[in-house]
């Protein structure tokens, strides 16, 4: 892949595929006016700077499109190497990487919304992180979800899942309460049946639904609008439509922003971006100075490396096996001629103290009040910390 080179590039082009390779980029044309604009009336939009303000851009503007669209066109590397670092490890998938990367790329809106620039520091560094863990839990989910049928994977999913599930297909919220109070009997009857195997489970006997139906109505009054009493017939249905509804929302089909715009014969989606460049350029010359964010991360580089230098002998260079080597845990343990467990262990306590050390600074230096989300933004700026600097010293 050709990487990119000027600010334009980074924040109005998409990577394209041929043969399961990327095959080089497209513009889009109205991030391409967009980010022009920026340029032209700002002498302060550096990279680092557009990335932050778009970033702001996408978490508070009542109108997001223009910087989602700013932001993925400018997470399309971090993505691309990301996945490339591990299509090593997905040799066995079906999926190729373009399938992975449309997996991982969707899921910007989430990144963005779950990163601190101020805490966790560079947002490409926090979205590569992701981006890994999303494949990673996409092929835990892919190979679990894979082996189930509906009636298997009715029985292993949770409540908050099915919500999401019936949520994402539109339903209202008195349908919901109703569906999910015919999963709950389902689960309830039909858990304890005997079978050899959960994953495999058919479809339930004809007596099965009949108590199914009865557990119902006896329990509909608890719903906010309990309607009707049921049949087997309609319960059999709910129950259908929800593992229709759980696999597809657990396998959502990814649209591009060239996609053609639906009911019309011309036109594409990205078209409905709005276009609000002379509006954002007031507030782009307004922003802070990026001196003071420059500065922070050198004082972080400073204490982390302080604090690896801390650490024992064995701990380094379990680090140094796992992030500079990118060998796995169980790859390590082997060539070390101990078990898995002693490694994750010893990795473990390693990270620990590394965070100690990085969340007592934010507390002495940055004044941040630690609670478990800020937690887990300096956990994921140590993540990124920590591949970057091991990257580095190869």
């Amino acid at each position: 892949m050709r990487p990119r080179q000027s600010i334009i590039e980074m924040f109005s082009t998409f990577l394209l595929f041929s043969d399961d390779r990327s095959s080089g980029w497209a513009t889009d044309a109205k991030l391409h006016r967009s980010i022009k604009a920026c340029l032209s009336n700002s002498d302060q939009a550096s990279e680092e700077f557009l990335a932050v303000y778009w970033h702001k851009q996408s978490q508070k503007s009542k109108s997001p499109q223009l910087a989602l669209g700013h932001m993925s066109a400018y997470l399309q590397e971090p993505c691309y190497w990301t996945i490339q670092k591990l299509m090593p490890r997905l040799q066995e998938s079906q999926e190729k990487m373009p399938d992975f990367f449309q997996i991982a790329i969707v899921e910007v809106p989430k990144i963005l919304s779950s990163c601190n620039p101020d805490v966790s520091g560079s947002i490409k560094a926090y979205a590569s992180t992701t981006f890994g863990n999303t494949i990673r839990s996409y092929l835990r989910q892919n190979r679990e979800t894979n082996l189930c049928t509906d009636w298997g994977l009715l029985l292993k999913i949770s409540r908050k899942l099915l919500t999401e599930s019936l949520q994402s297909a539109g339903y209202d919220t008195s349908t919901i309460e109703r569906y999910v109070l015919a999963w709950n009997c389902y689960v309830h009857i039909y858990l304890p049946q005997k079978s050899p195997q959960l994953r495999q489970r058919k479809a339930p006997q004809p007596e099965v639904w009949d108590s199914m139906a009865v557990y119902y109505n006896k329990m509909r009054h608890t719903l906010s609008s309990p309607g009707t009493e049921c049949t087997k017939q309609t319960i059999e249905r709910w129950i259908t439509d929800c593992g229709a509804k759980v696999r597809k929302y657990l396998y959502p089909s990814v649209k591009s922003l060239n996609a053609p715009k639906p009911g019309y014969e011309e036109g594409e989606l990205q078209d409905d971006l709005v276009d609000t460049s002379q509006s954002l350029l007031t507030e782009l010359i307004q922003q802070e100075d990026q001196v003071v964010r420059v500065d922070q991360k050198n004082q972080i580089n400073a204490v982390l490396q302080e604090a690896i230098t801390k650490l024992d002998t064995n701990a380094t260079e379990l680090l140094q096996l796992y992030y500079q080597q990118n060998l796995t845990q169980q790859q390590i343990a082997k060539q070390l001629a101990v078990q898995q467990y002693t490694i994750s262990r010893k990795l473990s306590k390693a990270r620990e103290s590394l965070l100690l050390t990085l969340t007592r600074w934010s507390q002495q230096t940055l004044h941040i009040t630690v609670t478990s989300d800020v937690v887990k933004y300096i956990s994921a700026t140590l993540e990124e910390w920590l591949q970057t600097y091991y990257t580095q010293k190869l």
